[in-house]
C-alpha cells in the first residue's frame, strides 16, 4: 500500500512538471533569435572596405575646373594665416571688351564649381536648368563664373589640401574662416580674371550670405545683388542644426580630432551629419505628398533600420553623401556659416582682427598671437545684451553702402532660413537708403531646396532681376 502510494504520488508530480512545462513553453514560444540589422552590416562592411582600400579623393568628384594659385600670404578674419591659396572656378559665356557682363554665382555649404555642364566636364551642375542660353543666367548675354569655396574640398584650398610648409594635409590646423574671409578670396580671383566690376553676385543659401557680403564689403564693384533664402545674420534655430551636425561628426571614433586623412574617414558621422540636414532642407509638406506614411515593405513586419520610405530616402541621401565631400570642410564652412553676421560691429571688429596681424618676409605673424585670448575679449566687450532697435541699427549700418538694385526671395516652407530672415534682409536694405529692393516670397512646398528646384519661379524672378534695364539709374 506504502509503495501504491509513492508510485501514485510520483506520477502526479510528474504530471504536474509537464504542465508547468507546457504552460511555460506556451509562454515563451520557441527560441528567440535576435533582430537583424542590415544597416548596421553596411556601416560595418564599408569601414572594413575603408581600412583595406584607398582613402577617398576629392578631387575626382568634380572635374574640369580651372585654378587660380594666390601666391601672397592671406590673413584671415580670425588672424589665421594662409601661405596663398588655390580656387577652383569654372565659367560659362563669354567676356565682353569692356568685362561688364560677368556674373558671380557663389555656391551653398557643400557646392562645387561645377554648376553647369561643359566641354571639360559634360556631367550636368547643381545649378544646371538656371544657366545657359536663354535662361536665367543668360550665357548669350552675360559671362558666368562660379567658384568652390576657400575652405572646401573641390579643388580650392581647405582642410585636406597638403600644407606647403610642413608636406601634410592641414587637417585641423587649417585656420578658422569667415563669409567675409571666403568672398575676399574671390576677389582676388576677379581681380586675376582682370573683372573690376560684376554685373551681378549672386547666391543662395550660403551663396546668398557671400551676394550680400559681397555688396558689402565691395559696393563699387557689384551691379546688381541676388540673395535666395539666406540671412543678414544667422540665427539660433539654424546654428543649433548646424551644431548637431558637427557634433554627430566629431562623435564618430574615426573623426581623430581631424587627423584622418591617413586613416579611415569618419563616414558614420558624416552620414548622421547629412541625414539631419537633409531634413532641415526641405518640408514638411512635400513630405507628405511624396512619402506619407508608407513603408519599404508594409507586409514585413516593422524594423529598426530604415523601414518608412522617408527613412530609407533619409538613409539613401546620406549614405551618397559621407564619402563624396570632407568632413573638415564640413566642419569648417559650416563654422562660417554660423559666424556670419553683416553688422557693421562685427564687419568692423573682424578687420581691426586682421589688419592687426604683422607678417614678417617669409609671410608668418611677426608675433605670436593667441586666439583664444583675443576671443575672450571680444566676448566680454559683447557681453551686455542688445536691445532688438541696436541689433537693426547695427545691421542698417552694416549695408549702408549697398545700393545697387537687389532681389531678396523667400520661401514660406523654408525652415532653415525662414522667409522673417529674408524680410529683415530687404528691411535692412531699404532702411539703408536703398529705393530698388525687390522682394519675393514663394509658397513652394520643397523647402530650403527650392532654389535648386523651382526653375519656373526662382528662374524667372533672377532672369528678370538680371535684364531689367529700368533697374539702372
Amino acid at each position: 500500500m506504502t509503495m501504491l502510494r509513492t508510485l501514485v504520488t510520483a506520477g502526479r508530480q510528474l504530471a504536474t512538471r509537464s504542465r508547468v512545462h507546457a504552460l511555460r513553453h506556451m509562454a515563451t514560444g520557441p527560441p528567440k533569435s535576435a533582430m537583424s540589422f542590415p544597416c548596421i552590416d553596411r556601416l560595418e562592411t564599408r569601414q572594413r572596405d575603408l581600412l583595406a582600400g584607398p582613402e577617398p579623393t576629392y578631387d575626382k568628384v568634380v572635374t574640369g575646373y580651372s585654378t587660380y594659385t594666390h601666391h601672397a600670404p592671406f590673413v584671415c578674419d580670425h588672424m589665421g594665416i594662409l601661405n596663398g591659396f588655390n580656387i577652383a572656378y569654372e565659367s560659362w559665356g563669354t567676356l565682353n571688351v569692356d568685362k561688364s557682363n560677368a556674373i558671380l554665382v557663389h555656391t551653398g555649404l557643400s557646392g562645387s564649381s561645377h554648376a553647369h555642364s561643359h566641354e571639360r566636364n559634360a556631367n550636368p551642375g547643381w545649378w544646371e536648368k538656371f544657366i545657359g542660353p536663354g535662361r536665367a543666367l543668360d550665357t548669350d548675354k552675360f559671362f558666368v563664373v562660379c567658384t568652390n569655396v576657400l575652405g572646401g574640398c573641390y579643388g580650392s584650398t581647405g582642410p585636406s589640401s597638403v600644407d606647403p610648409q610642413t608636406g601634410e594635409r592641414f587637417a585641423t590646423t587649417f585656420p578658422l574662416l569667415t563669409v567675409n574671409d571666403i568672398v575676399r578670396a574671390q576677389f582676388h580671383l576677379l581681380d586675376h580674371l582682370g573683372i573690376q566690376k560684376l554685373h551681378a553676385s549672386v547666391g543662395a543659401s550660403m551663396g546668398g550670405m557671400q551676394s550680400l557680403c559681397a555688396a558689402a564689403l565691395h559696393p563699387e564693384r557689384v551691379g546688381r545683388l541676388v540673395s535666395i533664402s539666406a540671412c543678414a545674420r544667422s540665427h539660433p534655430y539654424s546654428i543649433a542644426l548646424r551644431f548637431a551636425q558637427r557634433q554627430a561628426l566629431m562623435s564618430d571614433p574615426n573623426f581623430n580630432r581631424g587627423f584622418y586623412y591617413d586613416s579611415v574617414q569618419p563616414h558614420v558621422g558624416m552620414k548622421l551629419a547629412r541625414a539631419v540636414a537633409t531634413v532641415t532642407y526641405r518640408s514638411g509638406p512635400e513630405w507628405e505628398l511624396r512619402f506619407g506614411r508608407r513603408r519599404r515593405a508594409p507586409e514585413l513586419p516593422p524594423a529598426l533600420c530604415p523601414d518608412f520610405l522617408i527613412e530609407t530616402y533619409l538613409d539613401h541621401q546620406s549614405e551618397r553623401f559621407c564619402l563624396q565631400y570632407d568632413a573638415n570642410s564640413l566642419l569648417y564652412v559650416s563654422k562660417a556659416m554660423d559666424m556670419f553676421d553683416i553688422s557693421r560691429s562685427v564687419t568692423d571688429r573682424l578687420a581691426r582682427q586682421r589688419e592687426s596681424v604683422v607678417l614678417d618676409g617669409s609671410g608668418s605673424a611677426a608675433a605670436p598671437v593667441c586666439l583664444n585670448e583675443r576671443e575672450q575679449l571680444d566676448a566680454g566687450e559683447a557681453s551686455s545684451v542688445e536691445t532688438d532697435e541696436e541689433i537693426l541699427d547695427d545691421l542698417v549700418s552694416g549695408v549702408r553702402n549697398v545700393l545697387q538694385p537687389a532681389l531678396v526671395l523667400g520661401v514660406q516652407s523654408d525652415i532653415l532660413f525662414p522667409v522673417k530672415q529674408q524680410r529683415e534682409i530687404a528691411d535692412i536694405l531699404r532702411k539703408a537708403g536703398n529705393e530698388r529692393v525687390t522682394y519675393y516670397e514663394l509658397d513652394a512646398m520643397y523647402g530650403h531646396d527650392t532654389f535648386l528646384i523651382d526653375v519656373v519661379n526662382v528662374g524667372a524672378a533672377i532672369k528678370g532681376h538680371l535684364e531689367n534695364e529700368h533697374l539702372i539709374k
